[in-house]
């Protein structure tokens, strides 16, 4: 296992968005988003008071997700990168990134070369290691989706829904990143198979339903949710199947259908959640 640091100057700096000098930007451009990053030497920005950049390299690691592995600093000199000598006294520093990391700049073969950086560290065989195996590939889509980059997720999943389709929390996934990125006629098959292998699953359900209803197939959507509520044994997702039915019957103008699903999202959701505050809204503006 290895110590993972909690965030402190450095972390602040790498979750900061925050300036760089325009002479430097040139040089070094900072439109990455970090889960674009995977298994690249980066660079993440500076105050305008530094005169160094913190640099590393980014890898997924397949249990705790996107990780910067801190390397040293660097300088600019004559349009070329010098690395700081590491402070021996700081070992090995890893940081997991999350949603609000800053944007950061990859570096290029130039700078890596300016920096002597191999082309890839030799620890990351480590993390690689099992990275055709189906729960490999299961957990790598589950963190993209995790952060929202569900296109980046299913290469993995497809891979491994090829060699085990019915493995445990695959087709969930697979099914998500799809009704995601609004890919709703691929996600239905996907979704059908599960709920054949495991009816009890009413992730599924809730996944299917959400699937037809933006398909405007709402009659199949509401008998698919009807037993996604049946099975569930969780208010919070039973609140929010009943209130994307009855933003389906809202769309619609089917009064009596959104009374129905309204009143069930009531009945499910927290008297201060927003699905209770969408349904003011769409009785508020059901005549506009």
């Amino acid at each position: 296992m290895i110590y993972i640091k909690k965030i402190t100057a450095l972390g602040l700096l790498l979750i900061a968005t925050i300036g760089f000098s325009q002479n430097e930007q040139a040089s070094l451009k900072f439109d990455t988003q970090y889960f674009n990053a995977v298994d690249k030497w980066v660079a993440f920005p500076k105050k305008d008071t530094d005169s160094t950049y913190a640099y590393g390299f980014i890898y997924l690691d397949n249990q705790a997700g996107f990780t910067f592995n801190y390397e040293t600093q660097f300088q600019i000199k004559e349009h070329n990168l010098k690395s700081i000598p590491k402070d021996a006294t700081v070992g090995y520093a890893k940081y997991r990134l999350e949603p609000n990391t800053s944007l950061v700049a990859v570096l290029n073969k130039k700078q890596i070369s300016d920096l002597k950086l191999p082309e890839q560290p030799e620890w990351l065989s480590i993390y690689k290691a099992g990275s055709n195996e189906v729960s490999y590939l299961k957990n790598e889509g589950f963190h993209f989706n995790h952060v929202g980059a569900c296109h980046l997720a299913l290469k993995p999943l497809l891979k491994a829904y090829g060699i085990q389709p019915h493995f445990d929390g695959l087709e969930f996934e697979l099914a998500y990143a799809y009704n995601h990125l609004g890919q709703f006629k691929e996600a239905i098959p996907v979704l059908e198979k599960a709920i054949e292998n495991n009816p009890k699953n009413f992730y599924f359900y809730r996944e299917l339903g959400f699937s037809l209803v933006n398909l405007n197939k709402i009659e199949d959507a509401e008998k698919t949710y009807l037993i996604g509520i049946k099975k569930s044994d969780n208010d919070f997702e039973k609140s929010e199947m009943a209130v994307n039915m009855a933003q389906a019957y809202f769309k619609v103008k089917n009064k009596q259908k959104f009374d129905e699903w309204a009143q069930l999202t009531r009945l499910y959701a927290k008297k201060e959640s927003r699905y209770v505050e969408y349904i003011s809204l769409f009785e508020q503006n059901w005549d506009k």
